[in-house]
């Protein structure tokens, strides 16, 4: 009787996660499914209107508008992103219901007028939103919110790639370096995995696929180049935050927190690099060249272009997400670097991808899994491997500064408890 007592509350508990984790789940891969679909009709849109890159200025006005006006709420400030989210799993922010529908907004203008940008990030605060919109409707214990709040990470970041073993865990891994909350698996499990067959069964909406044609043999010289090649992309990805950052905090401060002013700056910026190099390639989400970086050369800097069109579109206040430049950067400079190194194009372009990603996001486990899921499992050794260098070579800097230390990367880093390095705040146990 003591057993069957005992089994009653893990039950209870788990028909609860999976009732949470299903219903943020089917919101969240509807409301993704729509940005998706959106997105690819305003990139569209724009690439058959050169002259639509001449707005964005105007474009960062608007939106610069509308987080200074609708953004801020007793505190919490939409314009924070990711960070907002972050803060708010650890208890240090409230989750602005209003924030995923004005993400999404921004995301659509940011699109649609060329600033260089990604999708998760929109995803990710949607799910956030819509978690905190369950919490407020159904009044879950301090607790429980904060496994909504993951699981709606999860699901937007499932839904947004088509990776749903990837969303999982990315929504227990991103909030923290050194320390998974494994309470929410479950629901993070359930509504990663029922966002990404609501997004690609129920509205149908198809997600880019990369194809590593060649992978090398095994051997210690391979591993032992991939290693060194996992400590570049690394430092890429060191580079890319410390640029985006600095901008950020540059404008911030310069034009003293005046979203509409910082906006219209970094899209005249914008507009003037485009000019300059006379493409638009590097605007939006560039997602062609991305694709081409695994079958063929692509210009040799063009891994240089993104990472200054983006730091300047997001680092000025514009939004959306940054793991889709993160793959471009990465994809790209291995495509570039095939030149010099005996490796298929093709491995190179995927090793540049996954690792690039880790290095920024702090989320190793998560960039292997998503190297299993978008690649099929092709040289599966060499990506855990490359995951875990970048992961531990990029130091303690990342895209989201609002990401708690639990645990230094490495003891290499030497530091004590309580000490603050890069852009990431480390937290006491």
């Amino acid at each position: 009787m003591g057993v069957e007592n005992r089994g009653k509350p893990f039950i209870l508990t788990l028909s609860k996660w999976l009732m949470w984790g299903g219903l943020i789940g089917v919101f969240v891969g509807s409301t993704t499914a729509f940005l998706l679909t959106t997105n690819d009709f305003l990139g569209d849109t724009r690439q058959g209107n050169s002259w639509a890159i001449y707005f964005l200025p105007l474009a960062g006005i608007i939106l610069g508008y509308i987080y200074m006006k609708y953004g801020k709420n007793a505190g919490n400030d939409s314009a924070k992103g990711n960070n907002l989210v972050i803060e708010a799993v650890h208890g240090k922010a409230k989750m602005l219901r209003r924030m995923g529908p004005i993400v999404y907004l921004g995301t659509f203008l940011t699109v649609l007028f060329g600033g260089s940008t990604g999708r998760e990030g929109a995803a990710i605060q949607m799910g956030g939103s819509i978690a905190e919109t369950v919490n407020h409707y159904f009044k879950v214990n301090l607790l429980d919110t904060k496994i909504l709040l993951l699981s709606g990470i999860s699901a937007g970041f499932g839904a947004a790639f088509g990776t749903p073993i990837t969303g999982a865990v990315f929504g227990m891994e991103m909030t923290a370096l050194g320390k998974m909350k494994f309470e929410a698996l479950v629901p993070c499990l359930v509504a990663s995995f029922v966002g990404h067959y609501i997004t690609e069964s129920a509205w149908g909406v198809e997600h880019e696929t990369f194809t590593i044609q060649t992978v090398p043999e095994s051997s210690l010289t391979v591993f032992g180049m991939v290693i060194l090649l996992s400590i570049t992309f690394s430092l890429l990805s060191v580079f890319y935050c410390q640029l985006r950052h600095g901008i950020q905090s540059f404008s911030e401060t310069y034009f003293k927190k005046n979203h509409m002013i910082r906006a219209f700056v970094g899209g005249s910026f914008i507009v003037a690099l485009t000019l300059i190099l006379g493409t638009e390639e590097y605007n939006g989400r560039s997602l062609d060249m991305l694709e081409q970086s695994f079958e063929e050369h692509v210009p040799p800097f063009a891994f240089l272009a993104k990472l200054v069109f983006t730091a300047v579109t997001l680092g000025s206040g514009f939004v959306g997400g940054e793991a889709i430049p993160l793959f471009f950067m990465g994809a790209t400079l291995g495509n570039s670097l095939s030149a010099f190194i005996d490796l298929p194009l093709s491995f190179l372009a995927g090793l540049g991808l996954v690792a690039t990603f880790a290095g920024g996001a702090n989320t190793p486990i998560a960039a292997f899994l998503l190297s299993i899921e978008m690649f099929g499992g092709e040289g599966i050794e060499f990506f855990f491997v490359a995951c875990l260098t970048s992961y531990i070579f990029s130091g303690h800097h990342g895209l989201w500064p609002s990401q708690t230390i639990y645990e230094p990367k490495s003891r290499l880093y030497n530091l004590a408890y309580g000490d603050t390095i890069g852009t990431i705040e480390k937290k006491k146990k």
